[in-house]
């Protein structure tokens, strides 16, 4: 068993409804991948509040709403933790990157339907990002 902390990922969206996206590489799988903003939770902090921290940190956003999906297990035969789902809306840039010593994150925006495509192409290869991104395009699609 890897023990892990929690940790937690949004479909992020700015007031213009563009998606806040982070590329970064993953040393694991030699690629630079294309994901959604997020992290693991500190100890002692709610889900939520985590969530509002990294989504400020890696990508200098603050979101007006921040919505809770549920959670997933990625792998719960090897890994103890779970991943929480969230979609924030209403992003605003307010700071610039707070990155850890180890991050490299690059934040890129883009349209919503051009993420909704990527998803369709298998291009968006996290798969517990890829599980946000369904739970929270239904709740969009709900909304509409």
């Amino acid at each position: 068993m890897v023990e892990l902390p929690e940790s937690a990922c949004a479909l992020a969206l700015t007031e213009d409804n563009e998606a806040v996206m982070v590329k970064q590489y993953r040393y694991p799988v030699d690629d630079s991948m294309l994901e959604l903003p997020g992290g693991f939770i500190d100890a002692g902090e709610d889900s939520l509040t985590g969530m509002a921290r990294e989504l400020k940190e890696e990508t200098g956003y603050e979101f007006s709403n921040v919505e809770y999906l549920g959670k997933v297990a990625a792998n719960p035969g090897v890994l103890n933790n779970y991943t929480h789902l969230f979609l924030a809306t209403g992003g605003k840039k307010v700071t610039v990157q707070s990155l850890d010593h180890n991050e490299q994150i690059e934040v890129m925006l883009y349209p919503v339907e051009e993420v909704r495509r990527m998803l369709r192409q298998n291009e968006i290869k996290q798969a517990l990002h890829v599980c946000c991104m369904l739970y929270a395009f239904q709740k969009l699609d709900e909304k509409s």
